[in-house]
């Protein structure tokens, strides 16, 4: 697949995630989308990738200057991002291509399927972790697993083919038909690690012995918990939650959240799409969030936030 071409699969956020499904899947197969081609300078993009056995190589894959023939469509930008980097692009690709979102939390997933109801639509849930310590490197620091399901009715059946089609990558991916509830279980856990790792600028397992967590997560977890029932999910306790939440912090124990590395970097967070969807998720159901709303506003505090 050449810059001129774009068949296959074209990925729109060449974020560390984006280019870890680009330097997994075959070099014809895929390729990426730039939001604005006239101000592209270079028609490919070179990237230094370590997998996750440690091997290091160099990866080249083509900026898509047009996506007509695009037969899949992976969103990797920024939850944030989604709305505006899909709109100004969707005009080029066909209505029939699947468009796979893998943004963390909740959100703007339902803003895409309700702006485009008669696209196909589906999300992704995905503990696959990668990271970019430098601007030209991506660092696949854990293999894990992704989960698709769709979310418009004209997505309803396509997800085997989009498997098959992911499938050359060798990363695993699976059918999931309750895609919500699988996205609302990692929203859950990112809930109660992400904004700790960010105040605390430390990895996952160290938020464990910090005051901040100990004094935090027990009612953040009651008002996880009361919002997926509110939600009519299948029902968690607190400690189920907490439990959860515990076990993939120690599992996980060295790892920089996406959350502490956007501070670091001074980049805008996710955090109005973890704690701060469920702060006002609470709110228009007529519950309490305070935790999650105390999170939301530390962790904007920590670097400045455009308005949703």
């Amino acid at each position: 697949m050449s810059g001129s071409e774009g068949g296959g699969i074209a990925i729109l956020g060449a974020g560390a995630l984006g280019r870890l499904w680009a330097a997994c899947l075959p070099p014809a197969a895929a390729g990426f989308v730039p939001r604005n081609p006239s101000a592209l300078s270079s028609f490919r993009l070179h990237y230094h990738f370590q997998d996750s056995s440690g091997r290091q190589h160099t990866v080249t894959r083509p900026w898509l200057t047009t996506l007509a023939d695009a037969e899949l469509l992976l969103v990797t930008t920024k939850a944030g991002d989604t709305l505006e980097a899909l709109n100004q692009i969707i005009g080029r690709i066909p209505e029939s291509c699947p468009i796979v979102l893998f943004q963390n939390g909740l959100g703007s997933q339902q803003a895409v399927a309700a702006r485009w109801p008669a696209r196909p639509v589906l999300a992704a849930s995905t503990t696959e972790a990668a990271n970019r310590p430098e601007p030209d490197q991506v660092v696949h620091a854990a293999r894990g697993h992704t989960w698709i399901g769709a979310l418009t009715e004209p997505a309803t059946g396509l997800v085997p083919n989009i498997i098959r089609q992911l499938s050359p990558s060798g990363l695993d991916v699976r059918g999931e038909d309750r895609i919500l509830e699988r996205l609302w279980g990692k929203l859950a856990i990112n809930a109660g690690i992400n904004p700790f790792t960010a105040l605390l600028d430390c990895p996952n397992g160290e938020i464990l012995e910090s005051p901040l967590f100990l004094d935090s997560i027990q009612a953040l977890c009651e008002e996880l918990a009361n919002l997926i029932a509110a939600e009519g999910l299948p029902p968690h306790s607190p400690r189920e939650l907490r439990d959860d939440i515990e076990r993939v912090a120690r599992n996980t124990a060295s790892n920089t959240s996406s959350m502490r590395g956007d501070v670091q970097n001074g980049r805008a967070t996710e955090i109005d799409f973890i704690n701060g969807y469920v702060a006002n998720r609470s709110r228009e159901l007529g519950l309490s969030a305070p935790v999650n709303q105390m999170l939301t506003e530390r962790v904007k505090q920590l670097v400045p936030h455009p308005s949703h």
